[in-house]
């Protein structure tokens, strides 16, 4: 395969108030020119990962070849002199920021799509999600002889299907993935196949479109979109989907169980222009914030998201409360490129690199600042004191999911425990802490409520996996609970 490299990409200083996005994944079967459509599906799922990206593509005359690039898809995929080095009418892709491995400190190695040749032929491999007993299996793996070439977690599933004793790739890697435990979805190519599979929980999507006589694969639906193709379905959970000269196959390879998807996908991750699971996710979060108004009126002049992810839930608080909406914060779109690596004068500027305040429009309000969610509670404390210089009366925070109290171990970027804010303070030590003059987050049963479970949360059994807010997790995540992480009940 021939690997491309360039200077590594620096994630932005900023963003420390925001879970970190998984991963993007996109395939495409059949259809000329694959990795240009790879290459579009791949920048429309640029929020999933910005920190690198990577695509490999089959040509039945120059074989499997792949790029893989740090930083924007923008910047690299869409040059003429590159994407004549990826023929091929079958291809995959995928957008990372490392959630695994050696986090902040990405080498090329380390970006995806994976590569191996077998026995019956190459086969290439693209992860959204994280294996929480990929340390087990890693060690378990070096002392039977796998040699790794990267510190990601998604490679085990390469010497797991290099150790099967099956003589296809579909085995291979239903007997891979029967041995990994956590959140997947994969996407898998070999010459002639694309094959997608999403783990038995369903934790991250997975979407099938069709486009022309191909077919494609994708993280989130909004990819189809710009690349043309007509929204098929979701891949269920536990689902295998295998694409090739003849169409679409489907099995369930694995133990049925009860379905729990992420419901952070819907409250950020996922683009707000995405179908999941039969849901628009801009509807979602307008929802959120009709149901966080409900919960927690105040009295105020204003409505204000925090943007851009605030902004569904502001309009629908708005709505719900008859408290106008206004855009009292603007978004400078284009400061990520040209401040990668401020001085230290220009760092302690802060938040204001990235989002400055509409003076004439909050001057002398009572402003309700409507969020997607509290982290650490760094930016957040910026963002008030910029709209307390530019002149407003009151800050109110409301944010649009329940207290961020524990980490996610399922694909996301996630600070440890003693870390997040809501993990260490009570609401009201963190209004204190951040200083406004009230805070107020959406319950539980209000989030599942706009979520489309209209009794609220059934603790017995939670349609979605919202371990960040409670701490109950779906699957174990084995590898933290060695290295001395203490779940809830204990």
């Amino acid at each position: 395969m021939r690997l491309s490299d360039t200077k590594p990409f620096l994630s932005h200083p900023f963003d420390d108030n925001k879970l970190k996005e998984e991963c993007g994944i996109f395939g495409v079967n059949g259809v000329t020119d694959a990795a240009n459509f790879v290459a579009l599906g791949l920048h429309a799922l640029q929020h999933r990962g910005q920190e690198a990206g990577g695509i490999v593509v089959h040509d039945e005359e120059h074989g499997f070849n792949s790029a893989r690039r740090f930083g924007y898809v923008r910047d690299h995929f869409t040059k003429e002199s590159l994407m004549k080095t990826l023929p091929g009418a079958n291809a995959i892709g995928h957008v990372r920021y490392s959630t695994a491995g050696n986090k902040g400190h990405t080498a090329i190695r380390d970006v995806q799509p994976f590569f191996g040749e077998f026995a019956m032929g190459g086969c290439a491999i693209a992860h959204n999600g994280n294996l929480t007993n990929a340390d087990a299996l890693r060690k378990e793996l070096i002392e039977r002889g796998s040699i790794f070439q990267s510190s990601s977690d998604s490679e085990c599933i390469i010497h797991l299907m290099a150790r099967s004793i099956h003589q296809n790739h579909t085995k291979r890697l239903k007997d891979a993935l029967s041995r990994v435990e956590g959140a997947f979805s994969v996407v898998a190519m070999t010459r002639t196949k694309l094959i997608g599979v999403r783990d038995p929980r369903g934790v991250r999507p997975l979407v099938l479109g069709k486009l022309g006589d191909g077919y494609v694969l994708s993280s989130e639906t909004c990819a189809l979109d710009i690349c043309g193709a007509d929204f098929v379905r979701q891949i269920e959970p536990g689902e295998m989907v295998v694409i090739g000269p003849d169409g679409v196959e489907s099995s369930f390879p694995f133990e049925r169980t009860a379905p729990r998807p992420c419901i952070f996908e819907k409250v950020y991750f996922s683009r707000p222009d995405s179908i999941l699971d039969g849901q628009s996710v801009y509807e979602t979060r307008r929802q959120i914030g009709i149901e966080l108004a409900r919960e927690n009126p105040v009295e105020a002049d204003l409505v204000c998201p925090v943007p851009d992810s605030g902004t569904p839930a502001a309009i629908g608080f708005s709505h719900e409360s008859g408290i106008p909406y206004g855009m009292g914060i603007i978004r400078n779109s284009y400061m990520g490129r040209t401040f990668i690596e401020p001085t230290e004068q220009i760092r302690n500027m802060g938040v204001r690199l990235k989002l400055n305040v509409n003076r004439t429009l909050i001057e002398g309000k009572r402003v309700i600042l409507v969020d997607d969610s509290v982290v650490r509670g760094t930016t957040s404390r910026k963002i008030k004191e910029m709209i307390l210089d530019a002149g407003a009366a009151e800050v109110h925070f409301r944010i649009a999911s329940p207290p961020t109290m524990w980490p996610c171990f399922y694909g996301v970027d996630t600070p440890e425990r003693d870390q997040l804010l809501a993990a260490t303070m009570t609401e009201e030590e963190m209004r204190e802490h951040l200083n406004v003059a009230s805070l107020k987050f959406i319950s539980m049963d209000g989030l599942y409520r706009a979520s489309g479970d209209k009794a609220g949360r059934n603790n017995e059994n939670p349609s979605h996996c919202d371990a960040c807010f409670s701490g109950e997790y779906p699957v174990s995540p084995s590898d933290r609970i060695a290295k001395g992480f203490k779940l809830a009940a204990e």
